[in-house]
């Protein structure tokens, strides 16, 4: 082979390589860039599942809600009376408990305790009422359909006020002041003579009650100023929210589906779920959660479908029958499913209410969530919910998730002055008596 020939075929060679080492730089390349699109692509479908979720979240606060069936909801010097008569101890049967004694404003409405206790330690953890009005069913098993209702529920129970509506009466009647603002409020007198006239006023003081428990919507919280700021792209406002927080909103809405069940802008779909926590109140006693609580409603007199509740006039229209929270009363029926379900609270204060679940079993948020993450579904009830399955989430992401819990909190909401003077009303002057 001449010297020119062992030139060209080195030189063939030397391009044989350098083709092969650029075919292998532009394939690593092109692995390269798809990662990285894929990568991005990733991160928009993230950011855009983000923003779909923060949507739903919000916005915050909404407009003070109305007590359903109530005909005094919405009124000032309603609300006043009832605010009022929330810290009334003489109320119960034997003058020693308030609704507030179990809803205690330092506490964010509940009293955090395990189970509440009345004149008997009960089965159930007291839930807080911050943003009561917003929900369809009232109580952990939905066994009132408004606030009024609701209210009635443990002024009457023998374990809690152990009231009747005579003793509600007559310590109305027998105050002056409560007398006079009880009928500017209802434009008739207390009046405990029959056994009618009794129920009447029970009910008039449950709706004043109910007139207030509405105005109880919490206020702005770190999440609501971070979702604003997210949605309308404003970076800096979306610096201030905490990382470990917008790592566990991720957790929140992504990996854990907690949406699912904890979903709009109260952070909950005000339904029930079973989630595998015990169905004993005591050994060998069942709390059937739900299923009973449906049977309840349907026997009360005191429901949206009973003869005390007063709706507002409609046009007849297809749209506002739809709209009548009556019409879900009345087609209530137990399935099931409903045994040992209860009602899935809200996350708007979470941090501030613990312990947690319908009988308090769960002390903090990180037991909450080690529960979810250890799930065992054998304590899931035939015929509850399949939604439910083991997180799996370490300490670290426990923590993350907890970070974006406690900023939806509402210091205020700690810090409701009880009880306070209401206004005068002519005639009635300027106090209330305790």
């Amino acid at each position: 082979m001449s010297t020119e020939a062992r030139r060209v075929r080195g030189t063939l060679a030397t391009l044989a390589v350098a083709l092969a080492l650029a075919l292998a730089l532009a394939l690593s390349l092109s692995t390269g860039l798809a990662a990285a699109a894929s990568r991005a692509e990733l991160a928009d479908a993230e950011a855009a599942l983000e923003l779909a979720a923060l949507r739903t979240l919000g916005p915050w606060p909404p407009a003070t809600p109305r007590d359903a069936g109530n005909p005094v909801s919405g009124r000032p010097d309603a609300i006043a009376l009832g605010r009022r008569l929330f810290a009334d101890r003489r109320l119960s049967g034997d003058g020693s408990l308030a609704c507030i004694d179990c809803h205690q404003p330092a506490q964010a409405l509940a009293d955090g305790l395990p189970r509440s206790v009345g004149r008997v330690v009960l089965a159930r953890h007291a839930p807080s009422l911050w943003n009561a009005g917003l929900q369809r069913w009232q109580g952990w098993d939905g066994a009132a359909d408004s606030l009024w209702s609701q209210a009635i529920r443990p002024l009457l129970d023998a374990r809690e006020m152990a009231a009747t509506p005579t003793h509600v009466a007559k310590q109305i009647a027998a105050d002056a002041e409560l007398a006079c603002r009880h009928r500017a409020v209802f434009g008739t007198p207390p009046d405990a003579g029959t056994p009618a006239a009794a129920e009447r006023t029970l009910v008039q003081v449950a709706q004043a009650m109910g007139a207030w428990l509405a105005t109880l919507v919490s206020g702005r919280t770190a999440f609501d100023d971070f979702r604003d700021a997210r949605l309308r792209g404003d970076g800096p406002a979306e610096a201030a929210y905490p990382a470990a927080a917008r790592r566990g909103l991720r957790l929140f809405i992504g990996e854990g589906g907690c949406t699912v069940c904890h979903g709009g802008p109260r952070l909950s779909h005000g339904e029930f779920a079973d989630i595998g926590r015990p169905h004993f109140s005591a050994p060998g006693v069942v709390d059937r959660g739900r299923e009973a609580g449906i049977d309840a409603l349907r026997a009360s007199p005191y429901t949206l479908t009973g003869p005390w509740a007063q709706h507002p006039p409609t046009n007849g229209s297809a749209a506002a029958t739809a709209a009548d929270p009556a019409l879900t009363t009345r087609a209530l029926r137990a399935q099931p499913r409903n045994l040992g379900e209860f009602r899935i609270p809200s996350l708007r204060n979470v941090a501030a209410t613990p312990p947690y679940t319908h009988d308090g079993s769960v002390a903090s948020l990180d037991d909450m969530l080690r529960h979810y993450a250890d799930l065992d579904l054998e304590r899931l009830h035939a015929d509850g919910s399949e939604l439910l399955r083991p997180l799996g989430w370490n300490a670290a992401q426990r923590a993350d998730v907890i970070a974006f819990l406690r900023t939806l909190d509402d210091p205020a909401a700690r810090r409701l002055p009880m009880p306070v003077e209401p206004e005068a009303v002519a005639g009635c002057g300027d106090r209330l008596t305790r």
